[in-house]
C-alpha cells in the first residue's frame, strides 16, 4: 500500500470516538485497512464538556486504528456534527476575467470566496462552503463549470456555520490528541455516501441519524442536502429511563437496551427470564423483555413524534416520495421499523444498511462515510490555528502546564 495515499477520518460522537484508515482504490471504493474504537466520556448530547477526556479518547481511537493498519497517523478529516451547526443558503456572483472567456479554477475560487459574504453574528464562524450548483450566463443546473464559456458566474451554495466555541473545542482537542486537521465534513454528508441511494437523494429523502445525545434530521433532494435539523435527545434518554424504572446501574440499562430492547411491547416476550440487580441489593430478580419494553416504547414514541413535528416546521405534512431512511445505533432495536409506520403513517419507511468492503458493524457508518465523501467530493481544507501535532497521548502535567504558557505567550 502507498502509505501517502491513505485518508483517516475520525468522528468524535456522544457515546464513543470513532476512527477509520482507508487506502482509496481506482474504481471509487475504499479499502478500509485500520478502524479505531474509544468511549467517549468528555462528550454530551454532542458538546465536549471535558477537553482533557475527549483528548484521552480520540488519542486512544487512533492508536487502535494504527495498530490494525500499522502505520502511523498524522492528519485526518473530522465529522462535523451537534445542535451548533447551522446551515445559510447564499449566492456568489462574479465576472470572467480571461479574455477568451473561458471559466478556469481560479474563477470557481473567486466566486466560493463571493458566496462567503453574509451576515453572522459575532459568535458565529464559517465551516466550509458546499456548492450546490453553479449558474453560468442564466443557465442553472451547472456542477462543474471549468472549460465553459461565459461572462458572468455564479453559485448557489450552503455557507456551514458554527459557534465559535465548540468548533473551536473540537479542532483544539484533535490537535493535541497529536492530529492535523485536513478538514471538515458535515456528519449528514458522511451519512448520506453510505445510507441513501442516489435515486432516494434525488427525488427527496429524510435522513434521520438517532445517535446518543442527539437525532440528526437531514432532508436531501435533486442530489443534494436541502435541510439539516438537530434535536438534544437520542439514545441515551432511552438508557436512562430504562436505568430509572429498573433501578439498576445506567451500564447495565445499555446492555439490556441493546440485547433484548424491543420498540413495541407487543412484540416483546412476557416471560421473565432475565436477570438483574437493583441497586443497593445483592438479590437477583427476574425481569422479562416485556418489562423493559414498558420503558423503552414510550421514548421512542416520544422521538419519532418530535422528529415528525420537526419534519413539518420543515414543510411536510408527510413523506416525501422515497420516505425516510433511519440509522445510529438504536435505529438497529428489534421493532424499530414497526413503530416509524405506525408513528409516521406510511410504509416508506426504512433501516439503513451498512456493508462496505465486508465491514458490517454500523457504529462505523459515519467514518467511513466521511471517508467516501473525501474521496469523491474533496472537501475544502479548513484552516485552523493550531494545526501542527501536540501530542499523541492526552497530555500530562507538565504538557498541560506548557500549552497554559503557550496560550500566554500568544
Amino acid at each position: 500500500m502507498n502509505r501517502k495515499n491513505y485518508v483517516v477520518g475520525i468522528d468524535v460522537g456522544t457515546a464513543e470516538v470513532r476512527v477509520g484508515l482507508g487506502e482509496p482504490r481506482p474504481d471509487g471504493t475504499m479499502n478500509i485497512v485500520g478502524l479505531g474504537l474509544s468511549p467517549s466520556d468528555g462528550v454530551r448530547k454532542g458538546v465536549i464538556v471535558d477537553l482533557d477526556k475527549t483528548i484521552e479518547s480520540i488519542a486512544s481511537a487512533i492508536e487502535e486504528a494504527e495498530r490494525m493498519a500499522g502505520l502511523k497517523i498524522q492528519s485526518a478529516y473530522v465529522a462535523l456534527k451537534g445542535l451548533n451547526i447551522e446551515l445559510i443558503n447564499n449566492r456568489g456572483v462574479v465576472a470572467v476575467t480571461s479574455e477568451d472567456r473561458e471559466i478556469r479554477g481560479e474563477d470557481l475560487d473567486r466566486v466560493m470566496q463571493a458566496a462567503r459574504v453574509v451576515a453572522l453574528p459575532t459568535d458565529r464562524e464559517i465551516v466550509d462552503i458546499i456548492p450546490r450548483e453553479f449558474i453560468v450566463d442564466g443557465f442553472e443546473g451547472i456542477k462543474d463549470p471549468v472549460g465553459m464559456l461565459g461572462v458572468r458566474l455564479e453559485v448557489d451554495a450552503q455557507v456551514v456555520t458554527s459557534l465559535i466555541t465548540s468548533l473551536h473545542n473540537l479542532l483544539r482537542c484533535v490537535n493535541r490528541a497529536g492530529i492535523t486537521i485536513n478538514g471538515l465534513v458535515l456528519q449528514a454528508l458522511a451519512n448520506a455516501e453510505v445510507s441513501l441511494s442516489a435515486d432516494e437523494k434525488e427525488l427527496g429523502v429524510f435522513l434521520v441519524d438517532i445517535g446518543g445525545g442527539t437525532t440528526e434530521i437531514a432532508f436531501f433532494k435533486n442530489g443534494k442536502l436541502e435541510q439539516l435539523s438537530v434535536l438534544p435527545i437520542g439514545g441515551d434518554h432511552i438508557t436512562s429511563d430504562l436505568a430509572a424504572g429498573l433501578r439498576i446501574n445506567y451500564q447495565k440499562a445499555e446492555e439490556l437496551k441493546k440485547k433484548y430492547g424491543k420498540a413495541m411491547s407487543s412484540m416483546a416476550e412476557s416471560e421473565p427470564k432475565i436477570e438483574i440487580k437493583t441497586v443497593g441489593s445483592n438479590e437477583l430478580r427476574l425481569v422479562s423483555e416485556r418489562e423493559l419494553s414498558s420503558f423503552i416504547e414510550p421514548r421512542i414514541q416520544e422521538i419519532f413524534q418530535i422528529v415528525r413535528e420537526e419534519m413539518i416546521k420543515m414543510g411536510w405534512q408527510s413523506l416525501p416520495p422515497a420516505g425516510i431512511v433511519f440509522r445510529g445505533g438504536v435505529s438497529s432495536m428489534n421493532a424499530m421499523l414497526e413503530m416509524a409506520h405506525l408513528v409516521f403513517e406510511s410504509e416508506q419507511a426504512r433501516i439503513a444498511d451498512f456493508d462496505v468492503v465486508g465491514i458490517k458493524n454500523p457504529i462505523y457508518s459515519t467514518v467511513v462515510g466521511l471517508l467516501y465523501y473525501v474521496q469523491r467530493q474533496q472537501p475544502r481544507m479548513h484552516s485552523t490555528e493550531r494545526t501542527k501535532p501536540v501530542k499523541k497521548k492526552g497530555p500530562g502535567l507538565w504538557q498541560r502546564i506548557k500549552d497554559w504558557l503557550t496560550d500566554i505567550v500568544d
